[in-house]
């Protein structure tokens, strides 16, 4: 079966570990966040006992949300080929994308202010389709710039050869 989400010849390129950071910090922030709106009105409600019970669920969740996270960002990869780009994701739910490099309209970069913390960035590729676009999240920036360059390049040599 992974065969099927195989790329079609040359070793994934995977996104940066420090992407699981950013997110598990996001996490964290919402956890915390709605885990305090939650365990306080339990608390006056129904006691300190289902209050403790409470920050223990969130305890847990967060737990397992920050194992899943590095499995989630572990699970991303990317092979750029002469005529198009792969892009793979997913834990339960694999998905393999191809996104022909002739489909694409424009290359988009973004970086958030965390990201931006971590030195990452994410590149996406818009298509005339709105279900064949790809975005690669979690990229150094660097890594993020040349592959930009390298999209506007084959881009802009399509253009040209229908010239």
């Amino acid at each position: 079966m992974d065969d099927l989400f195989a790329p079609p010849t040359q070793q994934w390129r995977r996104i940066s570990p420090a992407y699981a950071m950013v997110l598990r910090i996001r996490m964290a922030v919402a956890t915390a966040i709605l885990g305090a709106a939650a365990t306080v009105p339990v608390w006056l409600l129904a006691g300190w006992v289902w209050g403790v019970a409470t920050i223990v669920a969130c305890l847990a969740w967060a737990l397992w949300q920050w194992v899943r996270l590095g499995r989630l960002v572990r699970s991303w990869g990317f092979v750029e080929r002469d005529d198009d780009l792969y892009l793979t994701h997913g834990l339960w739910f694999k998905e393999l994308t191809a996104i022909p490099y002739g489909r694409m309209q424009a290359v988009k970069v973004e970086s958030g202010p965390l990201a931006r913390a971590f030195g990452l960035a994410s590149v996406e590729l818009v298509t005339a389709s709105i279900q064949s676009g790809a975005k690669i999240p979690g990229l150094p920036q660097s890594d993020a710039e040349q592959l930009r360059d390298r999209l506007i390049e084959i881009g802009i040599g399509d253009d040209e050869d229908a010239r």
